[in-house]
């Protein structure tokens, strides 16, 4: 493998690791339609060889939970998105905010997960999503 390549790969790798799922799943529909492949077509045999392994991975997940990590510096908006999205009284979205011991939202879909995520960090919280 020439230098050229390796760093090419080390580019497509990188620019990978930054997308989200819904964005992988975007790419790897334009991958299948520009080459008339499926990649589900292609974890079959994968899945025959490696077991349980490959069968778990062609599984796509369907619900998420939503965890808050850190209020940031605007921690009074964030208890206001919180109360709001977890549908809490004032007392106990604070709680939660100085506390997230828990998920905010558990079992949701990708898009609503998205969405939840996006405002909190418009509020300057940081988010999760598992």
């Amino acid at each position: 493998m020439s230098a050229e390549t390796k760093l090419t790969n080390e580019k497509i790798v990188s620019a990978i690791e930054g997308m989200t799922v819904l964005e992988l799943n975007e790419l790897v529909k334009s991958l299948e339609d520009k080459f008339g492949v499926s990649a589900a077509a292609m974890a079959v045999p994968a899945a025959a060889a490696g077991g349980a392994t490959a069968a778990a991975a062609v599984e796509e997940k369907t619900e998420f939970d939503v965890f808050l990590k850190g209020h940031g510096e605007q921690k009074i908006q964030v208890v206001k998105v919180v109360k709001e999205i977890g549908n809490l009284g004032l007392k106990e979205a604070k709680d939660f905010v100085e506390k997230p011991e828990k998920a905010l939202k558990e079992k949701v879909s990708k898009a609503e997960a998205e969405e939840i995520k996006k405002k909190l960090e418009a509020v300057g919280a940081s988010v999760e999503i598992k």
